[in-house]
């Protein structure tokens, strides 16, 4: 091989050396990486374990490589200085943007604004975090089009710099839990004392078990963050509209079940007010007076 090198690249056996060691690293790098996964892969079938050795092993090996090649190659960049010196200078107005995506590569893995696994919403998109790469983080979409905070079950591609330029929200981190309301409204004949009374009941049982929960992730997050909330409890708030008295219940629920606890809890008022002749949905109507033909004549 080195015969070759010589021969053919006219390179010297001093610099024939170094490529073939350089050669070497990246191969034996590349080994260990492969029997790394292939041992993971035979260990465990949790996907979020096996993704987080992927990732892992994509930025390690690559980082370790670069070191060792560097420190192979350090006694023979001194007379390339002024030359790097030059290129990295045109390089960094050239690749501007993907340098930016980089910087926010390393405010998300430092600062943690978000991890693999958080619901965010960052400008106009929101979704999962299901993977995050040195350019570009990768979230699967939810809402658009789709109620309810559900997967639309498109995948979005956003550029690390976003994290610099758009506002972030994050459902998981912190708090952990999100507020949600259901508005039901009722007629002003209905007797909505009882309503209420079956609201609060419908409630307790469905969400109140969240609350110790909730209490305790507050004590966490107030460690990092300033979150105060004095009531945490489900809640029946009272209010009157145009059409009828509305009875909107307040809970806790995990942001990824939004949904599914707001379809139960429908569900169990549907037949609950169904079953008391007092109680009555209300909904937009119109009166139309008909006026006696003598009114008109006046």
């Amino acid at each position: 091989m080195e015969d070759f090198i010589s021969q053919n690249l006219g390179i010297t056996p001093y610099y024939q050396w170094k490529i073939i060691i350089s050669i070497v690293i990246i191969v034996v790098l590349s080994f260990i990486r492969f029997l790394i996964l292939r041992i993971v892969w035979k260990r465990t079938d949790d996907i979020r374990t096996r993704y987080l050795w992927k990732t892992g092993l994509a930025y390690s090996i690559p980082f370790i490589g670069v070191v060792l090649i560097i420190a192979v190659w350090m006694d023979a960049v001194g007379d390339l200085g002024a030359f790097l010196g030059l290129f990295a200078a045109g390089l960094a107005i050239a690749m501007k943007d993907p340098l930016t995506n980089i910087a926010g590569w390393l405010f998300i893995i430092m600062r943690k604004p978000f991890t693999v696994g958080d619901r965010i919403q960052i400008g106009e998109h929101s979704g999962d975090v299901i993977d995050m790469r040195l350019f570009q983080f990768t979230i699967l979409e939810i809402g658009n089009w789709v109620e309810a905070d559900q997967s639309t079950g498109r995948i979005i591609h956003i550029p690390n710099g976003k994290v610099f330029i758009d506002t972030q929200a994050n459902y998981s981190a912190g708090f952990q839990y999100i507020w949600n309301e259901v508005p039901i409204t009722i007629t002003f004949e209905s007797d909505w004392q009882q309503a209420k009374e079956l609201l609060t009941k419908i409630i307790n049982d469905e969400a109140l078990h969240l609350s110790p929960k909730a209490e305790e992730r507050i004590k966490e997050a107030s460690k990092k963050f300033l979150i105060m909330y004095s009531h945490l409890t489900p809640i029946v708030y009272t209010s009157v509209k145009e059409n009828g008295v509305v009875l909107t219940v307040r809970y806790l629920t995990d942001p990824k079940h939004r949904r599914s606890t707001e379809h139960v809890i429908w569900e169990r008022v549907l037949k609950e007010f169904n079953a008391c002749p007092s109680i009555h949905f209300a909904y937009p109507t119109q009166r139309f007076v008909d006026f006696p033909e003598s009114i008109g004549k006046k």
